[in-house]
């Protein structure tokens, strides 16, 4: 060996990576003389990073961020690295990787294929959604044996593409366990980030990874189901309304007609108030049409009241009048039962009339029997 090479490689030598870039997670570092370590070398891990010594394969060791001068008491696998009968060359050689354990932040999802979900009001209907999420390397070790490999360099988007199936996975699973209704979606995009940062972890931690946040911007409907949507909004907006918009609408037709100046004089003015007043009366036909199914549903819908006579809504279960208590009780228990029950259905009480001479079944208000005339 040459004096130049001899004096080269007793040179100490200092092992750091400064990162400049936002996407690497692991980094190999290139050493020279074909991998090997000089005894006494420095080593610089920076904040938010780890330096790993690979050796034969395997991990050795895992240094976190500090300053450390290299040798045989603080690195258990390497022997001495200058020794006079091997010509101080070192027989030992090591890789060194520089894993970055800062959050990755920014990291984007979309869901390709559209995620099916039982709605109570629009059926079965899918969603499509999009949003960001962040991780970080948890476990150096487990992140090295089941992910990196041997590439020189790892990135973000090597590692999105086993990131994202998982992420889209939890997304699915809290939004089918949720329940909630498509119209309420977007009030709860909190809660569903935190239940699928708790599903997904334990599918991340596999890989020695950690999922820190996700963040969901939107879920969006069909475009058939949102067209639908709009029409019920459009709907209520104008229910009970009705009778004002034709009013208007009437209005300004009256309006124009009186406007109009094919006539020029007196007699067209006439000819477009009439014309005007004929359209204010067809709308106000068409508006007595559209009123008159209601009208007739809730005349249907009334009742009286078995004490004061009053007209009252079905359903209600007192009288606004009177206030006497509408409906079929027990007069045992009191308990609430069908107008053509026979039996109390909480205490089994006979609830039907009969006569007491020949066992007729009798209505209410008769007072002696149909059959044999006795006296009830």
């Amino acid at each position: 060996m040459g004096l130049f090479n001899f004096i080269k490689k007793q040179l100490l030598e200092v092992i750091e990576w400064e990162d400049k870039t936002k996407d690497t997670i692991v980094y190999k570092y290139p050493l020279t003389n074909r991998d090997e370590i000089m005894n006494s070398s420095t080593l610089v891990v920076r904040p938010s990073q780890c330096a790993v010594f690979v050796h034969k394969g395997q991990i050795a060791d895992v240094f976190a961020p500090g300053s450390y001068k290299l040798s045989t008491e603080n690195i258990p696998f390497l022997t001495k690295m200058l020794s006079l009968p091997t010509g101080f060359n070192s027989p030992i050689k090591a890789e060194v990787y520089f894993v970055n354990t800062k959050q990755f932040t920014g990291q984007k999802w979309g869901t390709q294929n559209p995620i099916m979900m039982r709605d109570a009001d629009f059926g079965n209907i899918r969603l499509r959604g999009f949003g960001v999420y962040s991780f970080k390397v948890e476990d150096v070790k487990t992140f090295m044996q089941e992910m990196f490999g041997t590439n020189e360099v790892y990135k973000t988007n090597d590692v999105a593409e086993q990131c994202r199936p998982m992420l889209l996975q939890g997304i699915a699973d809290a939004i089918a366990e949720s329940k909630i209704s498509a119209l309420d979606l977007a009030a709860n995009y909190k809660e569903f980030s935190t239940n699928v940062i708790q599903t997904s972890q334990p599918e991340f931690a596999r890989f020695g990874l950690k999922l820190t946040g996700v963040v969901i911007e939107n879920l969006s409907l069909p475009e058939e189901v949102e067209k639908a949507l709009d029409e019920r909004t459009k709907m209520g907006v104008m229910e009970d309304k009705m009778g004002t918009y034709t009013q208007y609408q009437a209005a300004n037709a009256m309006r124009d007609a009186a406007n109009n100046p094919s006539g020029g004089n007196l007699a067209g003015l006439g000819v477009g108030l009439g014309a005007g007043t004929a359209m204010g009366q067809m709308f106000a036909e068409s508006l007595s049409t559209q009123n008159k199914p209601k009208e007739q549903h809730a005349e249907k819908a009334t009742t009286t009241c078995s004490k004061c006579g009053a007209k009252i809504r079905d359903g209600v279960k007192f009288c606004p009048e009177c206030g006497a208590k509408q409906g079929r009780t027990c007069p045992k228990c009191g308990a609430d039962i069908k107008s053509k029950a026979k039996f109390c259905p909480e205490c089994g009480e006979k609830l039907i009339k009969t006569c007491a001479k020949c066992g007729t079944e009798l209505k209410d208000n008769q007072k002696f029997c149909p059959e044999c005339g006795e006296k009830c």
